[in-house]
């Protein structure tokens, strides 16, 4: 909203009190429980995202309305979209996203595309790190892809959450740059992964900060690089005495890999402007508290916000490079 915007909601704010009306009625509100809908499964990125989200609404009592949070992964999140999509004109229904808002239309053909949605706002970039298990002999990218690569193909297995979505975008770009070739294996969730990478029932994987950073902290799990192209500004230890900076960057370890993921808020289409605009607020509210200022450095996001025609410009940018890392990597789905 503009200056020229804000002082005219004061204006007939100031106006409404005067003369006894509800200033609700200024502005929409939502008068049931909000659906807040997760395209992935439990313990991953967005789900943790959304669920924090939740309970800081709740606790700083941001909106009159419950919110409801709902995963509905079915499809590589597929699912979750269409259900959103077809909610036209339905403003009690929120999306969070991630990249396959992007990688599911393109990789199977479902009649989805981003644009069908109303979009709301970017909330943050989620970086990705290549993690192994903490017993293992990798001390960093090097030593592990020169493992990899010398053990032969397929011998080396990589865990993901789904098929041809981030995590296995980033393993086929891996390999391309490494000239090694991993199994890769797809799970339902990035807690899931976490949970078989502990367990050494895979080798490695490209799990999000905020899904390893337990097993970090119990030394069970150890970062080798963060995809990206420069290391993450977060220097409060996290593990023993390394903070999330202290990770190099995967461009760094030889790796010339970068790939950051967004963690955005979508609504029905169709929806009214006074809509997002109330989401909006109840968004800039939940990023000024200290619960989420504590989520971003745990997590090592990237906070950058976007909303209106920047945000649409940002997706414009993001659905065309995935476009064509997904074609590279023989994703797309046939016509």
């Amino acid at each position: 909203m503009s200056s020229f915007g804000h002082a005219r909601r004061a204006l007939l704010l100031a106006a409404a009190a005067l003369v006894g009306l509800p200033t609700a009625a200024l502005g929409w509100e939502p008068t049931k429980p909000v659906e807040f809908v997760v395209p992935a499964g439990t313990g991953g990125g967005a789900d943790q995202m959304s669920r924090l989200v939740q309970g800081i609404v709740q606790k700083h009592n941001l909106m009159k309305q419950p919110l409801i949070v709902v995963n509905k992964s079915g499809g590589a999140g597929a699912e979750g979209f269409l259900h959103i999509k077809e909610a036209k004109n339905d403003p009690h229904k929120i999306i969070i996203t991630l990249s396959n808002l992007f990688t599911t239309p393109l990789a199977t053909g479902v009649p989805f595309n981003w644009k069908d949605l109303t979009p709301v706002a970017m909330l943050a970039l989620d970086q990705f790190v290549l993690w192994v298990n903490a017993e293992s002999p990798y001390k960093s990218a090097k030593d592990y892809i020169s493992a990899v690569k010398a053990a032969g193909p397929n011998k080396f297995k990589m865990g993901g959450t789904g098929s041809k979505q981030e995590d296995q975008i980033i393993t086929v770009a891996l390999e391309k740059a490494t000239g090694t070739k991993f199994t890769y294996i797809p799970f339902k969730g990035g807690g899931t992964v976490a949970v078989q990478l502990v367990g050494k029932h895979i080798d490695s994987s490209v799990n999000n900060p905020i899904e390893g950073v337990a097993h970090w902290r119990g030394g069970k799990l150890r970062p080798l690089c963060v995809f990206d192209s420069e290391r993450m500004a977060y220097k409060d230890k996290i593990a023993g005495d390394m903070a999330w900076h202290d990770i190099p960057s995967c461009k760094e370890a030889g790796v010339p890999v970068d790939y950051v993921m967004l963690r955005g808020i979508f609504t029905s289409p169709g929806v009214s402007r006074d809509a997002v605009d109330y989401y909006l607020g109840v968004f800039k509210k939940v990023r000024e508290t200290p619960e989420w200022k504590k989520f971003m450095t745990d997590g090592a996001y990237n906070t950058t916000f976007m909303s209106g025609a920047e945000f649409v410009k940002w997706l414009e940018q993001a659905e065309a490079t995935h476009r064509t890392l997904m074609q590279e990597a023989g994703f797309l789905a046939k016509k």
